[in-house]
């Protein structure tokens, strides 16, 4: 069911999804793969801030410090044509203020450099509220290795996910990973976990297809 027109709830988790328009490509290269990246990082702020196409990014020290944040990362994962998000918003309205910043900011940027006009992804975003522990761990899993094979092979195509920051000595801290990785002993009985639910999700078409997307 999706979450489109519903509040999402501070301290809840939510799985945030979307593709590229008619499944077109959303990055073309690694250029736009750090674009979005980076604009997942400097869109996520309570405080106003200036159109990344039109300003280049704003560090933080320019904004005074760190500033709070309308998101907090779990997993993420980004392919060439579709992105996943487990999160949770931190204020009231944060995911629909930092998803309506993400979209408007990349398209923006992503146009110019394509000399390309009109939408960008396949409308509004889509979501999945998770509503148990056991849930949180299989999404959690899904995104993480959303670019891998059911063997833990990474696709050749383009793409990044927060795999390394749960599983590898990393000095990466992108996402909260205490809400998972606390569950487990170590990240490697945390690796073997999610390898074991991935492959059982790629050998579950259907599955996969209550996913949306593969």
């Amino acid at each position: 069911m999706s979450m489109r027109k519903m509040a999402f709830l501070p301290g809840e988790y939510y799985h945030i999804y979307n593709r590229g328009v008619d499944k077109r490509n959303i990055f073309s290269d690694k250029k736009d793969l750090g674009r979005f990246f980076q604009s997942m990082k400097e869109f996520n702020t309570k405080n106003p801030i200036g159109s990344l196409y039109e300003n280049s990014f704003v560090k933080e020290k320019q904004l005074g410090g760190k500033t709070s944040k309308l998101v907090r990362f779990v997993t993420y994962c980004l392919n060439p044509n579709h992105y996943h998000f487990l999160l949770t918003p931190l204020v009231e309205k944060g995911v629909e203020k930092f998803m309506q910043r993400l979209g408007t900011g990349y398209t923006m940027y992503f146009n110019e450099r394509n000399k390309r006009s009109g939408s960008l992804f396949q409308g509004k975003f889509k979501s999945k509220h998770i509503n148990s522990n056991e849930y949180l761990l299989q999404v959690g899993a899904y995104i993480n290795l959303n670019n891998y094979d059911k063997n833990g092979v990474i696709k050749k195509s383009l793409n990044m996910s927060s795999w390394i920051e749960y599983t590898q000595s990393s000095n990466i801290n992108f996402c909260e990973k205490s809400m998972i990785l606390g569950q487990f002993k170590s990240k490697k009985e945390y690796e073997k976990f999610a390898l074991e639910t991935w492959k059982t999700t790629c050998n579950r078409k259907e599955e996969v297809k209550n996913f949306e997307f593969d």
